[in-house]
């Protein structure tokens, strides 16, 4: 798709001309004004007739485009002689705010696995290149009512990727959401807050500071012109964007109607990883996720598992394994006659051995071993194991 030649458009980040044509760039902010959030049938039309010849319809009131009612053709109409673009962008730079189209140099390309319900362009308030953030972000979603336990997991995992190196991606809303935001800026690490309305215009208004020092030490990006409110579409809409931008999405709570489902089944058909945080058996608020996990979600407990799944080859989660224990020192013969002793009586050699599957000689041999390093004592004829030893030894294997 070709938006037509023209002068150079707006400048970029660094005050560079922007690749995309000046028609382009205009066009498209004309249509984000005009055409919501992920409609397929606006991707198409853009895809099939190009920038310039959509808005020249629009613009011109002309034929209706193909697969549109004429209902919706005149709703589309309305919206057009609204439209001010120029307007758009010069609030938009008053704001620090800039437009990013697919062609630019820091369109994240990723997104174009959208298909015809890839953005028509994001606006992007921050200084860093969202192409490159991209590149290496996880997306971190759950529930706005979330709980404690849940506010505490996102922002350990979100504080535990920054630390790793990772933009984590979230929607800026309560809960969850906000947890993961906080982890990562008191990590110092970067985060990206991706908006279902005007990036002017933070939403929730409560979360007005927060999104204001993600602008600072991050980005928020939004595909709504500036001044646009959130509807509950754009919300459903907006996590595609997430999904599509990170390499996996990562859900810690989730009722089962909860919105950030969305965002992981999105993921899922775009083959990005799905990873789910557990929760209480009990909990509602864990009962989508635990839903997922059923699936084919894989289960996480902190950043280096998810490390492990989003990241490059060799970049393993540690082997997880208990403390080291004294008897972890033994030789290995040693901890078979050892093992061998019974909890609370004394044994004769031969029983022993037998049950080590060794020699009366060799079980003597090393039940004097344990005795010197504490684990066993002689009773006349018998061995018995010393109190400590049935705390050390027992302890771990779970005996009862």
């Amino acid at each position: 798709m070709h938006d037509g030649g023209g002068p150079p458009g707006a400048p970029g980040r660094d005050g560079s001309p922007s690749p995309v044509s000046h028609g382009g760039l205009m066009g498209r902010i004309f249509l984000t004004r005009v055409v919501e959030p992920g409609d397929e049938a606006g991707g198409r039309w853009v895809r099939e007739f190009g920038v310039d010849e959509v808005v020249r319809r629009l613009r011109q009131r002309g034929e209706p485009l193909p697969g549109v009612s004429r209902k919706r053709w005149a709703g589309l109409l309305a919206r057009a002689e609204r439209a001010d673009p120029r307007r758009d962008l010069a609030v938009a730079r008053d704001a620090g705010v800039r437009f990013v189209c697919p062609g630019d140099a820091e369109w994240p390309r990723q997104l174009d696995d959208l298909g015809d319900a890839r953005p028509l362009g994001l606006w992007v308030r921050g200084t860093a290149d969202l192409r490159l953030w991209a590149l290496r972000s996880v997306a971190l979603v759950g529930a706005r009512a979330c709980t404690e336990y849940g506010a505490f997991m996102a922002a350990t995992l979100a504080a535990g990727l920054a630390e790793k190196g990772w933009i984590v991606v979230s929607g800026g809303a309560y809960g969850i959401d906000g947890a993961a935001h906080r982890g990562v800026l008191g990590a110092g690490g970067a985060t990206v807050a991706v908006l279902a309305c005007g990036v002017d215009r933070p939403y929730p208004r409560g979360h007005a500071g927060l999104i204001g020092r993600i602008a600072e030490q991050g980005l928020v990006v939004g595909e709504l012109p500036p001044g646009e409110h959130p509807t509950p579409s754009r919300f459903v809409l907006r996590n595609r964007v997430i999904a599509a931008l990170t390499r996996g999405t990562v859900v810690v709570e989730a009722a089962h109607r909860s919105g950030s489902l969305v965002t992981a089944r999105a993921a899922r058909r775009l083959g990005r990883h799905t990873i789910g945080v557990p929760g209480p058996a009990t909990s509602g608020l864990s009962a989508g996720v635990h839903e997922l996990l059923r699936q084919d979600a894989v289960l996480v407990t902190d950043a280096d598992e998810i490390v492990e799944l989003v990241g490059d080859m060799g970049e393993l989660a540690p082997e997880r394994r208990g403390p080291v224990l004294p008897r972890d020192l033994l030789d290995p013969a040693v901890r078979q006659v050892l093992a061998a002793l019974p909890a609370r009586r004394a044994a004769r050699p031969d029983d022993i051995a037998r049950t080590a599957q060794t020699t009366p000689d060799d079980a003597i041999a090393k039940l004097y071993e344990l005795r010197a390093l504490g684990y066993v004592e002689r009773h006349g004829d018998g061995w018995k194991l010393t109190r400590q030893a049935m705390i050390s030894v027992r302890g771990d294997t779970d005996v009862r």
